[in-house]
């Protein structure tokens, strides 16, 4: 048993974990915490798409010295590689010292965002104005998405095998489109309407024209805007029937608050947690148990499909680096995933003093206040949840301590009040020892996030103590 010194020591270290991080800031903290989140801003400004993430993802591991693991024939301690998924999802890996068998740590988040859909016979017009037809995805209020600047993301694949990217909105002399709002002067019987019904999804329709094109006889305003496509693009109107494109919120993330303590942006769910997740393993060089970083597609719809986290891609690429090392095997794989440490690292929710109702405040993520865990998700009874060892958490703990982390412990709101999920079960499956970890945001699943900078800084602090200390 600790004597009394020792409890009250213990205690003393402790209670200061709930004091605002910002309070132990010296000014080289304040200039790495500033350097970080400019990175950060000018990423999720940028980086709208799965797709997008990739591309970008790549040309940071490819400036560390990464090398594509599909074009290396042997692979050795120390080297870094990647491999992509069908361009919407990737791995990073550093290869450790000690065999693959031991397992890895492993930090995973995902890259796609709520968002609106393109359908694939979109285009149509209605009383001389042209529309998108879309299908959302994802958890969303709708209302939110409606009267606010659109942006147009994704690729057009063509019958020939050329894929052609599309950004309409995002340059200050694009154009950019949106879905309308009936005004309030004539919204009586809309607003006695629940929420959810406010705005019904095929509602969700995107305006992008009214100009008709000159002698068009019929739909000469939807022939127009798909001429100025046409002679942009070099598409035609049935290639829209294999593009993936995506209705997202225009414009740059922003610093949010008088002070600059926050960062406004779309997708920081869960870019935010992909974004701090390679940072930490391009801080990575040396290490003993192969790092690796899952950033990957479909979390938002259950992880489904090829490029979800239920599929067999991170199993398949584990088989392809054990075959690189000379070292494979079907038990060898087995063990590799099961002997692994992984932080399924994505977005909580954060106290938000306008909704107290829906938060149990001794049991929350606050701004502020750093990394948050949450041993597990799921909704009500735990319903859908991975739910971590305390064996594992006390060896994050001291960890994090050792590095001097700010962090929190959390759940995502009271028990009968809804819930949420990642990818932190399926990746349990294979009977490795796995929590969820990450940022806490205000605005979670609407057009424009917020989170604190503090607490990004803290983060990525914390993917790093993780990869060295575990």
């Amino acid at each position: 048993m600790a004597d009394k010194k020792t409890v009250k020591k213990d205690t003393k270290k402790d209670s200061k974990k709930v004091k605002n991080a910002w309070l132990k800031y010296a000014a080289k903290d304040l200039k790495a915490l500033n350097s970080l989140c400019d990175e950060y801003r000018d990423f999720i400004s940028v980086c709208k798409t799965e797709r997008e993430c990739v591309d970008e993802i790549v040309a940071m591991a490819e400036k560390q010295g990464y090398k594509n693991l599909y074009e290396v024939k042997k692979v050795k301690a120390g080297d870094k590689l990647y491999a992509v998924n069908k361009g919407k999802a990737v791995v990073l890996f550093v290869v450790g010292t000690e065999p693959l068998e031991k397992g890895m740590k492993i930090l995973g988040a995902h890259i796609d965002s709520p968002r609106l859909d393109i359908k694939q016979n979109p285009l149509y017009e209605d009383t001389e104005l042209a529309f998108l037809d879309t299908h959302y995805y994802g958890g969303i209020k709708k209302y939110q998405w409606v009267t606010i600047p659109m942006a147009i993301h994704g690729v057009v694949c063509k019958k020939d095998g050329s894929v052609v990217k599309v950004v309409i909105g995002e340059d200050d002399k694009d154009p950019v489109v949106g879905i309308s709002d009936l005004l309030i002067h004539l919204a009586q019987d809309q607003m006695d309407k629940k929420a959810a019904k406010v705005i019904e999804g095929e509602d969700l329709n995107v305006l992008v024209g009214s100009m008709p094109l000159k002698d068009e006889e019929k739909d000469a305003v939807k022939a127009n805007v798909m001429k100025l496509i046409a002679d942009k693009y070099d598409i035609e109107e049935a290639d829209f029937m294999s593009a993936e494109l995506e209705v997202v919120p225009a414009g740059r993330a922003r610093d949010y608050g008088i002070d600059r303590s926050m960062i406004m942006g779309y997708g920081q769910d869960d870019r935010i947690c992909a974004f701090t997740s390679a940072k930490a393993i391009f801080n990575c060089s040396s290490i003993d148990r192969t790092a690796a970083c899952i950033l990957v597609d479909k979390e938002e719809i259950g992880s489904v499909g090829a490029t979800g986290m239920t599929s067999a891609f991170f199993e398949n690429i584990i088989a392809e680096l054990l075959d690189k090392m000379g070292a494979y095997s079907e038990l060898a794989v087995r063990r590799a995933l099961q002997n692994s440490h992984m932080l399924s690292s994505d977005v909580n929710a954060a106290f938000d003093p306008n909704f107290p109702s829906v938060m149990e405040r001794k049991n929350c993520a606050y701004f502020g206040r750093g990394m948050a865990f949450s041993k597990f998700t799921g909704s009500r009874g735990k319903s859908g949840s991975n739910d971590a060892n305390p064996e594992f958490i006390a060896k994050l703990r001291a960890a994090l301590d050792k590095h001097e982390v700010s962090y929190q412990m959390a759940e995502l709101g009271k028990v009968d009040q809804g819930g949420g999920g990642t990818i932190a079960y399926i990746m349990a499956k294979y009977n490795m020892e796995v929590i969820d970890s990450g940022v806490a945001l205000h605005n979670m699943h609407a057009p424009w996030e917020v989170a604190s900078k503090a607490d990004i800084y803290e983060t990525e602090k914390g993917y790093e103590a993780f990869l060295k200390e575990i």
